[in-house]
């Protein structure tokens, strides 16, 4: 299920409390109390922004938000009584997108919830249209607007030599990775990495549309065979393939998050 607001705070009553107030103003809203059952919930479910206690019961904000981050893209709100401005800039170099101190007023608070919502909505926005924009006749199409086919051969709609240049390396950098179904395995610079059967047909997916945008209920529909499923499903597959081809599985170099839209792997 979709949320627009996720809130994280072991002071159950106040996060009761916001999340009622937030559903008031057509905020889809819900709470959890712990950093356990903020990952729970992300498995199953998808928010646009988080609003982020730093002490949790079972663990530290700070924690959460770095884990967060490692697996999504998405606003992450600091709410917190800690008054010190040592715990805002460890909020804000950790991938914080802001910091608002308890107790807070719970009108200033929606309108922060609200802004940010309104930027994940227009990420989403240009994300689809650059999707959009990939399509042509059915074809998926690069900056010049040539398709993937005459892209390839790097000789159609007027293709300048800096175009087929650029190509022509990315052709050259794709045979550092290749697929290998009698094992259900892929081969990087010569190394055979053992694929599960899941990994190995999302890897399929992408390798087979590569250098080309994937949205993520394409990936569910071709990958699981059914669109109903949560991000934390799709997260949790992508972050192993990271963790398995990538050297960085924290800055990866192939396996690419679109914001809002899906994946790309780009080789």
């Amino acid at each position: 299920m979709r949320y627009d607001c996720l809130i994280v705070d072991d002071e159950a009553e106040l996060a009761k409390m916001t999340a009622e107030y937030f559903e008031m103003f057509d905020v889809k809203t819900q709470y959890v109390t712990s950093a356990a059952s903020c990952f729970d919930f992300l498995e199953r479910n998808e928010a646009d922004v988080i609003l982020l206690d730093i002490n949790l019961g079972d663990g530290s904000g700070f924690e959460v938000c770095k884990r967060v981050r490692e697996e999504y893209q998405l606003p992450i709100l600091f709410i917190s009584a800690r008054q010190s401005d040592d715990d805002v800039l460890v909020a804000l170099s950790i991938g914080g997108d802001d910091y608002v101190k308890k107790p807070y007023s719970l009108s200033v608070l929606l309108a922060k919830v609200k802004v940010n919502l309104k930027r994940v909505q227009q990420m989403k926005q240009l994300s689809a249209d650059a999707l959009e924009g990939q399509t042509v006749n059915g074809g998926a199409v690069n900056g010049t607007g040539c398709s993937a086919s005459d892209a390839a051969e790097g000789t159609r709609c007027g293709a300048s030599d800096a175009a087929r240049d650029q190509m022509a390396g990315r052709q050259q950098k794709a045979l550092k990775l290749t697929l290998d179904p009698a094992t259900m395995s892929a081969v990087r610079d010569g190394e055979r990495i053992p694929l599960k059967a899941k990994e190995f047909a999302l890897l399929k997916v992408l390798y087979e549309r590569r250098n080309t945008i994937v949205t993520k209920e394409q990936l569910f529909d071709e990958v699981w065979g059914d669109s109903f499923y949560g991000d934390g499903t799709l997260n949790v597959h992508v972050r192993k393939l990271r963790e398995k081809l990538e050297k960085d599985p924290n800055n990866p170099e192939m396996l690419k998050t679109i914001w809002g839209t899906g994946y790309m792997l780009e080789l």
